[in-house]
């Protein structure tokens, strides 16, 4: 059974287009490493049209950052889970900063003072409600329990329950309302407070029509979202940095155990362990980026959901911004393993060496990003990328030799999907291998975008079944 109807604001049939509305999500869901001033500086190069000249974007991401009142905080990180940041209430304000650089006309807030105190909800909401109210702009707001001074802040009130509308005015006529009802607000008591016990449930003017806002063009957010992307990969240590101290270690471990174990036959059971152990190594050690991975997913939702940009432009930026931090983790560790090893001479040898190195990591990446999209919690996401990363290394062609393998299930089809194969592969059609590797990788990536999409459509079916059952 399909949901029909349609929107109407202000009387007319109208589009929610980009720049018209916008909508602030109760999660702050922002970037730790970044600055307030250069989080919405990215913002407003994602979101404001080319015809605007940079500086202009700046100065306008600075005018609505006074706005919000966070001034005092342009330049502290906003911080995460390792660096301590600005405060909760500073979060959702610049929460709510970002989706206001486009000004438009209706903004949508999903609980904005949830998690926070009574001076914090009332110190957002009264920024809101100035900027609102000179900006000419509509505040559409899902509150639980709002302190009484919040609630003096609104002008109009819808209060629902159980999906069904109970009231809908101005606030001043809400108590009277109730009154009517035979529910009296008590004397000294918060309004909110009874109207939500007596209803028992959440609650959640003529202008021009609504015209969708120019945007930044497909090749500018790919740029700001690369740079976004690099910048944070450099400040956040737990993305690449801790990984590339790690593998600098063990690599001078390995370097010294299998230290120039020559070229005769007998040495060549030793050199199979060197590529094989560092494929495995470098490649396994990805699976600790997940965390950082599921935060990425988490922004690039909650930018999705506001129209900033679309899936292929994260999957790009995304790919080119991670590039340059693997081919580092490639070239110097590898470099180690490869001489203090002493494997095959030659430029041309270590150069492919490395591209494989590089490219294993970078597909490893791809299937994390997979696996963060699916299985969105840390613990659950790092075990499942574990155990597909142990079982394509027993299909790898090492541990036990192709035709060894039993045919159904191991080698057709896990052996021809393992990459770790094509590393040990080196000495047959070793850019061919390459190549391959390089496809599985977009694969992968074409892989995250399908589910994306099939994630949304699915989002959007389960919402309306469970509108239907509201009814």
């Amino acid at each position: 059974m399909n949901q029909t109807g349609v929107i109407l604001i202000n009387g007319r049939q109208e589009k929610l287009a980009f720049g018209t509305s916008a909508y602030v999500t109760q999660d702050n869901v922002l970037m730790s490493t970044l600055s307030v001033r250069e989080a919405v500086y990215y913002s407003a190069h994602l979101q404001l049209p080319d015809t605007m000249l940079a500086s202009e974007k700046r100065a306008h991401a600075e005018r609505v950052i006074r706005e919000m009142g966070l001034s005092d905080t342009m330049d502290t990180r906003i911080g995460g889970r390792i660096t301590k940041g600005i405060s909760g209430g500073q979060r959702k304000r610049m929460s709510i900063c970002i989706e206001m650089l486009t000004r438009p006309r209706l903004l949508f807030l999903d609980e904005p003072t949830s998690g926070l105190d009574s001076a914090a909800s009332y110190h957002v909401m009264s920024h809101i409600t100035r900027v609102a109210a000179r900006e000419g702009m509509t505040v559409i707001a899902a509150v639980h329990q709002p302190s009484g001074d919040v609630f003096d802040l609104f002008h109009g009130l819808l209060l629902l329950a159980y999906g069904r509308m109970v009231f809908f005015g101005t606030v001043s006529n809400a108590t009277e309302f109730f009154t009517q009802s035979g529910f009296p607000c008590p004397h000294l008591r918060n309004p909110s407070d009874h109207f939500l016990r007596t209803i028992n449930k959440d609650f959640d003017e003529g202008g021009t029509p609504f015209r969708r806002k120019e945007q930044a063009s497909f090749l500018t957010k790919l740029l700001v979202l690369t740079r976004r992307s690099f910048l944070n990969m450099h400040r956040d240590i737990g993305y690449y940095w801790m990984r590339l101290g790690i593998y600098l270690g063990i690599g001078i471990c390995l370097g010294t155990i299998f230290y120039q174990v020559g070229y005769s036959y007998s040495s060549i059971q030793s050199r199979c362990e060197v590529i094989m152990y560092t494929t495995a190594l470098v490649t396994f050690m990805a699976i600790g980026g997940f965390p950082s991975f599921v935060e990425d997913i988490k922004l690039f939702r909650r930018e999705r959901l506001s129209g900033h940009y679309g899936v292929m432009e994260f999957v790009i930026s995304n790919t080119l911004s991670a590039t340059p931090y693997l081919a580092v983790i490639a070239v110097i560790p590898g470099a180690m393993m490869y001489y203090l090893t002493g494997l095959t001479r030659g430029a041309e040898h270590f150069a492919y060496f490395v591209a494989t190195l590089c490219m294993c990591t970078l597909l490893v990446e791809s299937m994390m990003i997979i696996i963060a999209v699916i299985v969105p919690d840390f613990l659950m996401g790092i075990i499942i990328g574990a155990g597909i990363q142990g079982m394509m290394m027993l299909n790898g062609g090492f541990f036990r030799l192709p035709n060894e393998l039993p045919k159904p299930v191991w080698k057709y089809p896990c052996y021809y999907i393992s990459f770790h194969k094509l590393q040990v592969e080196m000495g047959y059609s070793k850019w061919v291998n390459l190549a391959i590797l390089f496809g599985m990788m977009v694969t992968y990536r074409m892989i995250f975008f399908v589910i994306v999409k099939i994630a949304e459509e699915l989002r959007l079916k389960l919402r309306g079944i469970r509108f239907r059952r509201l009814k």
